[in-house]
């Protein structure tokens, strides 16, 4: 680990702070595009190699859509514990902590990342999965990172538009927990970040 990756992390808190602040949730989501397509094309902690950042279009994003923002409340579920294994970081706790229920793809679940320190975890693997998006899914919070929208007490801000590619997408370096059956659905989330062609 070194201090470059710390100032990656520095600035997609502050890109989420910004998103948060905007006037309205659209031009939040262009600021955050914008902020993580020039992290990918020019810092050194980018998953892209570095023959790719050179020619690096931007990454590919469905175009915004306001119905698929929502403001929800965490609903209690039975307590559940699952220890994700990875490649390099070895096995990661979750906890879950509640469901939420997301307009037409429905209820999925809510975790708290286990380990010091902690942090909410929202992975989604959607119907898009393996075609238009990465086959193990996307995130959608992921607070130890700073992927945090907002909310309240008993509420998140979840926002579709919003939903990324964990860095192993880009490159194997990278070890990622990936969305657990409470986070898969068969119903194709048409929004945020899509895989780029790869020529």
């Amino acid at each position: 680990m070194t201090l470059t990756l710390l100032d990656w992390r520095r600035r997609v808190v502050a890109l989420y702070a910004a998103a948060r602040s905007a006037a309205d949730p659209e031009s939040g989501w262009r600021t955050w595009r914008d902020g993580r397509d020039e992290l990918f094309a020019g810092h050194p902690e980018s998953p892209l190699p570095p023959a790719e950042r050179e020619r690096f279009p931007g990454l590919p994003f469905a175009p915004y859509d306001a119905a698929l923002r929502f403001e929800v409340p965490v609903t209690s579920a039975a307590p559940r514990r699952l220890e994700l294994p990875t490649e390099t970081d070895g096995v990661v706790p979750l906890h879950r902590i509640g469901t939420i229920t997301l307009g037409p793809i429905g209820a999925v679940d809510v975790w708290w990342i286990g380990g010091y320190g902690g942090g909410v975890f929202l992975p989604l693997r959607d119907g898009t999965a393996g075609q238009g998006t990465y086959g193990g899914g996307r995130y959608l919070l992921d607070s130890i990172k700073g992927a945090d929208l907002g909310g309240s007490v008993e509420r998140l801000v979840v926002d579709l538009n919003f939903a990324y590619h964990p860095s192993c997408t880009y490159d194997p370096r990278w070890s990622c927990p990936l969305a657990p059956e409470g986070n898969r659905v068969d119903v194709p989330v048409v929004a945020g970040e899509q895989l780029p062609e790869r020529g």
